[in-house]
C-alpha cells in the first residue's frame, strides 16, 4: 500500500543531533552505555514532535529466477523515508505488512518499542512470514530515527567499535555446476576478489537419509569432494564455512564432521536443525570445527537455549527474520554472556546488508557478516552510495540512518 504526500523534506543538523543527546542518555563520544531502547526512543521524539509515520511502500526487485528482494520503504508527514528488507525466497508481495503498518501508521517513529510490544505476539507465533514483516518495519524504523536525528544507526546503538567489518562471500547461490569443480570456480574468484572468507553449501540436495545407505553415501561423498575441491583452489590462507542445512542425523553430522578436518573448516554449520539443541550439543562436543547456526530463528527465546548450553559458537541471527535490530541487539547481548560470538545471516539484498553493518559496527562479539557473493552484477548500484566491497570489507557509512537510499531507477528497471 501507497500513501503519498509532499511536505517540505525537513533535515536535521549535527547540532539538532548533539543537542538531542542528552535526551537520549549518551554523551557526545556515544561510548558510554545507554539506558533502556525504551526510554532512549521516548526521550528522543520529544526532541522530534509532530514527526509520524504516513505511508509505506513495498518495492520488489526480481534479481533471479531464485532470488527476488523485497523493500519496504516508510514514508513520513516531513518527507523523511526509511528504508527495510523482507525479502523472502522468491515471494513477490508480502500482504502480512499490512497490519503491521497499521501498529505504526501516524505514530512516531520514535516509538519502536510500543510497536515491538503491540506486534510481537504475532510476530513469534512461528510463521516466518510473520516475523519476516514484523521485522522489516522495525529496520525501517530504526533508518528514520537515525535520520531525524542525523546520526548513523550505530551512533544510537552506543557508537561503532569499527570503522571496517570482515565480509565472508556466500558463493553457493551463485554456483549452478555443484559438481566439484562448480564450486573450485566460483571460491577462486570470490578469493580473487579478495574475500578472505566463503561459504558453500555442497551437501544441498541431499537424500533422504530412509533412503538406500548406498545413496547417501556416494552424497555425502561428494558434498565433501566439493569441499575438498575448493580448499585447494584457494589455499590455507582462506577461511571455508560449510553450510549444512539440517540435511543429517547426529551420527552422519560427526562423520562428515570427522572427514572435512583435512580441510580445516572456518565452521560447521547448521548439520541438524538448530531447535535440537540437544543434539546439536552432542555434535559440538564430539568434533574439532567450530558450529554456527541459527538463521531462521526468532527472539531471545529461539536463540538463548544454544547459547545457555554452549551448543555452538557462533549465533546467526537474521535482521530480516528475528525480529529486526533491536532484538538483534538483545539476542548478540545473550551470546555475549556466554561467550558465543554473532555472526548475522545475511544471504539478502543491499538493504539488509546496510542495516546489518550498523547493527554489526556496534556489536562487541561480531564475528564477521554474510554478503550474497554473485548473484547479479547491478546490485551494489540498487543503492545511492553504491555498495561496494573491497578486499573482502565494507566499510560502514558515516551517513544518517543505514546510510543509503534506495536508487529507484535501477530497482525499477528490474521490478
Amino acid at each position: 500500500m501507497t500513501q503519498t504526500s509532499t511536505p517540505p523534506l525537513w533535515k536535521p543538523s549535527r547540532r539538532m543531533f548533539l543537542q538531542a543527546l542528552p535526551l537520549l542518555g549518551v554523551a557526545p563520544s556515544l561510548a558510554a552505555a545507554a539506558p533502556s531502547t525504551a526510554r532512549v526512543l521516548q526521550r528522543a521524539a520529544a526532541a522530534n514532535r509532530g514527526l509520524r509515520i504516513s505511508g509505506m511502500e513495498l518495492i520488489v526487485v526480481r534479481a533471479t529466477m531464485r532470488t527476488t528482494w523485497l523493500f519496504v520503504r516508510l514514508s513520513t508527514n516531513q518527507g523523511l523515508t526509511g528504508l527495510g528488507e523482507a525479502s523472502l525466497g522468491r515471494r513477490t508481495e508480502l500482504p502480512e505488512l499490512t497490519p503491521f503498518f497499521e501498529l505504526i501508521r501516524d505514530e512516531s517513529p520514535f516509538q519502536i518499542e510500543q510497536y515491538r510490544q503491540r506486534g510481537w505476539a504475532r510476530a513469534s507465533s512461528g510463521d516466518r512470514v510473520q516475523a519476516t514483516a514484523f521485522s522489516a518495519l522495525e529496520q525501517a524504523q530504526w533508518d528514520l530515527v537515525g535520520k531525524a536525528l542525523g546520526a548513523p544507526v550505530s551512533d544510537l546503538f552506543g557508537g561503532r567499535l569499527r570503522d571496517t567489518l570482515p565480509v565472508y562471500a556466500n558463493i553457493n547461490r551463485a554456483t549452478a555446476n555443484r559438481m566439484p569443480g562448480g564450486f573450485a570456480a566460483n571460491a577462486r574468484a570470490a578469493a580473487e576478489e579478495g574475500f578472505e572468507a566463503i561459504k558453500a553449501a555442497p551437501f544441498d540436495g541431499f537424500p533422504p537419509l530412509t533412503r538406500p545407505a548406498t545413496e547417501v553415501a556416494a552424497a555425502a561423498d561428494l558434498g565433501v569432494a566439493c569441499v575438498a575441491a575448493m580448499r585447494e583452489v584457494v589455499g590455507p590462507g582462506v577461511a571455508i564455512k560449510i553450510d549444512a542445512h539440517s540435511n543429517f542425523d547426529v551420527p552422519l553430522s560427526i562423520e562428515v564432521a570427522r572427514r572435512l578436518e583435512p580441510q580445516r573448516l572456518s565452521w560447521y554449520e547448521e548439520p541438524i536443525p538448530p531447535q535440537q539443541v540437544d543434539d546439536t550439543k552432542t555434535i559440538h562436543d564430539a568434533i574439532e570445527q567450530r558450529m554456527a547456526g541459527g538463521e531462521f530463528l526468532f527472539g531471545i527465546a529461539g536463540f538463548a537455549p544454544l547459547c545457555e548450553q554452549r551448543a555452538v559458537d557462533v549465533v546467526m541471527p537474521d535482521v530480516k527474520h528475528c525480529g529486526g535490530l533491536t532484538e538483534a541487539r538483545r539476542i548478540a547481548a545473550v551470546a555475549d554472556l556466554y561467550g558465543v560470538a554473532v555472526s548475522p545471516h545475511n544471504p539478502s539484498g543491499p538493504v539488509a546488508t546496510a542495516a546489518s553493518v550498523q547493527l554489526c559496527a556496534a556489536m562487541s562479539n561480531f564475528d564477521i557478516l554474510e554478503f550474497q557473493w554473485g548473484e547479479v552484477a547491478w546490485r551494489g548500484d540498487l543503492l545511492e552510495p553504491p555498495e561496494r566491497f573491497e578486499e573482502g570489507q565494507i566499510r560502514v557509512s558515516d551517513a544518517t540512518g543505514f546510510g543509503v537510499e534506495l536508487n529507484d531507477a535501477v530497482a525499477r528497471e528490474h521490478a
